[in-house]
């Protein structure tokens, strides 16, 4: 992962395209604060179908532990 200022990104942004097509990924800073991380199409539907799978692991264990809350109330 590299980090790199926007201007830096900016003023070199075919050398930065290049690394990511080689699979790195690059986090850009905008005043010292992360504004953007760029990855690879790639990389990117990883990064997504292993999100959706954790919001959906915790919305189902969010559901099975208020089940569980419900079913002991007697």
């Amino acid at each position: 992962m590299l980090t790199v200022t926007a201007t830096d990104f900016q003023n070199n942004f075919g050398k930065y395209l290049q690394s990511v097509q080689t699979g790195n990924e690059i986090i850009i800073l905008k005043n010292g604060i992360e504004v953007a991380r760029l990855i690879s199409k790639e990389q990117s539907v990883s990064f997504l179908t292993d999100s959706l799978v954790g919001v959906l692991k915790n919305d189902y264990d969010d559901k099975a532990e208020r089940a569980l809350r419900y079913e002991n109330t007697d």
